[in-house]
């Protein structure tokens, strides 16, 4: 997804380093932003529009974001005020969400995406802990173009053995992710 270069010709008032970090946070996060409000609509084209529309809400207000905060949250929280204003315009669709279901479905999904940050963080440290020969072979597998075939023939085994090895080793990482973050959230 690209942004509009609209949003990158005229800034707000922030200094140019400001700008430039507000446009790479923006930019790092319009997946999100998009899964997001494709959470809480159910129409592909009022997603993108409605994505646009927060896109440039958030240009406006860019001056507001404290840098060093979560802007994730923040940009979410935009997101729904401006899918509350997309059903509010659009009543007369047949198929309108309650607003308190929206606003469910909002929190879960801002639940997520908080959560899936953790996720990372603690399936980092887990990887970091495997042996280099387990962590080689995930990132191999897990590498863009990566394939069991690939690895089996690179290594001269059977597909079927190197299939079981990466299961053994994603149920370690599994177990080591459960295990961190139920010591985390029991802090």
């Amino acid at each position: 997804m690209t942004l509009p270069i609209a949003l990158i010709l005229k800034a707000p008032d922030l200094k140019p380093e400001e700008t430039e970090n507000f446009v790479q946070l923006l930019t790092a996060h319009q997946s999100k932003l998009y899964a997001y409000i494709r959470s809480l609509l159910p129409d592909t084209q009022a997603v993108q529009d409605v994505l646009q529309e927060t896109n440039l809400v958030l240009w406006r207000r860019s001056e507001e974001f404290e840098p060093g905060s979560n802007f994730v949250a923040w940009a979410c929280k935009v997101a729904y005020f401006q899918v509350l204003a997309y059903y509010r315009d659009n009543k007369r669709d047949s198929m309108v969400f309650n607003v308190e279901l929206v606003s469910m479905l909002a929190k879960q999904n801002e639940e997520k995406l908080a959560g899936s940050k953790d996720m990372q963080r603690v399936l980092s440290r887990c990887l970091a802990k495997l042996p280099e020969q387990s962590r080689r072979l995930i990132q191999q597998r897990y590498a863009a173009g990566g394939s069991v075939q690939a690895i089996a023939e690179e290594q001269g085994r059977s597909v079927g053995a190197v299939s079981q090895m990466l299961y053994r080793i994603r149920q370690l990482l599994h177990e080591c992710v459960q295990k961190s973050l139920a010591s985390e959230q029991g802090e």
